[in-house]
């Protein structure tokens, strides 16, 4: 990195280190996130919500990469009931050394989950909240199994936020199972709810980073945006698929004005690999940060809000259930 910026060729070797990547679609950051740290090494933990879209995924990667370590844990991040499930699955992997929260959903229609969450909230924000906290005993053996092997690479968390974070008005603190501020009385503002998730998590990044350091434990927590990147998700969002009429012409618009889905990836292997400090944030150095090779930026003065902070953790402890670190 030695012009500010960090290029694909400083992803470091991989090897003897296990890595769980959530939504690991063909397609999406996630997928090219899997595949580059595949191709240096890493035994590749893909965490989706279907054994079809795991298959395909491994299927693309192997393409590339013939020799790949790969495993599978199905995990759906919008019902509680499915990460405690896959975090029990977990179990058999051993000790994992990096956990990239990647997993999202962006503008859908208003939506309640079994768990009485919207959607939205649910899949990027309490579920990889759920996960990160029973994964935690794993990542903790991860970073001590490489400092007795005297391997100097820390063990991390990785959240996947979005520029959309700096739309967001507020933290979202409420009663998230609250309907009445919320619900089906008032008209779903389904951006502003996007925001507030890619807010949340960038506020528990920066706490998770900070109680880990009160706590002396051996674990980073960072940050990444891919900017403005040519995925399927704002198709998925609008039409629930990325093909077919309406969905097929949102889907190509934004891939012609945006910079490929791969670099979008580039953020978060620098924040999961490079020599960094706990509570960076990274994402494309270029125009507005919509595209670029990365580098460390900065998010919005909401996100930095300690008081936020705290009362967005504890909110999600309760409705949750976990307590930790």
């Amino acid at each position: 990195m030695t012009d500010g910026h960090w290029h694909l060729a400083d992803l470091p070797d991989q090897t003897g280190r296990t890595v769980v990547v959530t939504g690991p679609s063909v397609g999406g950051i996630g997928h090219t996130t899997a595949l580059e740290l595949a191709r240096k090494g890493a035994r590749v933990v893909l965490a989706g919500r279907t054994p079809a879209k795991l298959a395909e995924a491994a299927t693309a990667i192997r393409e590339q990469v013939p020799g790949a370590a790969l495993e599978r844990l199905v995990v759906d991040l919008a019902d509680l009931g499915s990460v405690r499930r896959a975090a029990d699955d977990a179990a058999r992997l051993g000790p994992i050394h990096v956990l990239v929260n990647n997993a999202g959903v962006m503008g859908t229609a208003y939506h309640r989950t079994p768990d009485g969450l919207e959607q939205q909230l649910a899949t990027n924000h309490y579920g990889p909240f759920l996960l990160t906290g029973l994964l935690l005993p794993q990542l903790l053996a991860g970073g001590e199994a490489g400092d007795k092997a005297g391997d100097t690479r820390d063990t991390r968390v990785v959240a996947v936020s979005s520029q959309f974070h700096r739309i967001a008005r507020r933290a979202p603190l409420d009663d998230p199972r609250d309907t009445g501020g919320r619900g089906r009385g008032r008209r779903h503002r389904r951006w502003a709810t996007y925001g507030e998730t890619k807010l949340a998590n960038l506020l528990l990044t920066y706490e998770l980073d900070r109680r880990a350091r009160r706590a002396g434990l051996p674990l980073k927590a960072l940050a990444a945006h891919p900017g403005f990147a040519g995925t399927h998700l704002a198709a998925n969002g609008q039409y629930g698929r990325a093909r077919g009429s309406r969905a097929t012409i949102l889907d190509a618009a934004v891939k012609a004005v945006s910079q490929p889905a791969a670099m979008g990836a580039w953020p978060t292997l620098m924040a999961a690999t490079a020599d960094l400090p706990g509570a960076t944030y990274c994402g494309p150095g270029g125009l507005g940060e919509m595209a670029g090779l990365p580098q460390v930026v900065t998010s919005s003065r909401a996100s930095y809000d300690e008081d936020a902070q705290r009362r967005l953790w504890e909110l999600s402890e309760r409705v949750t259930g976990i307590r930790f670190p």
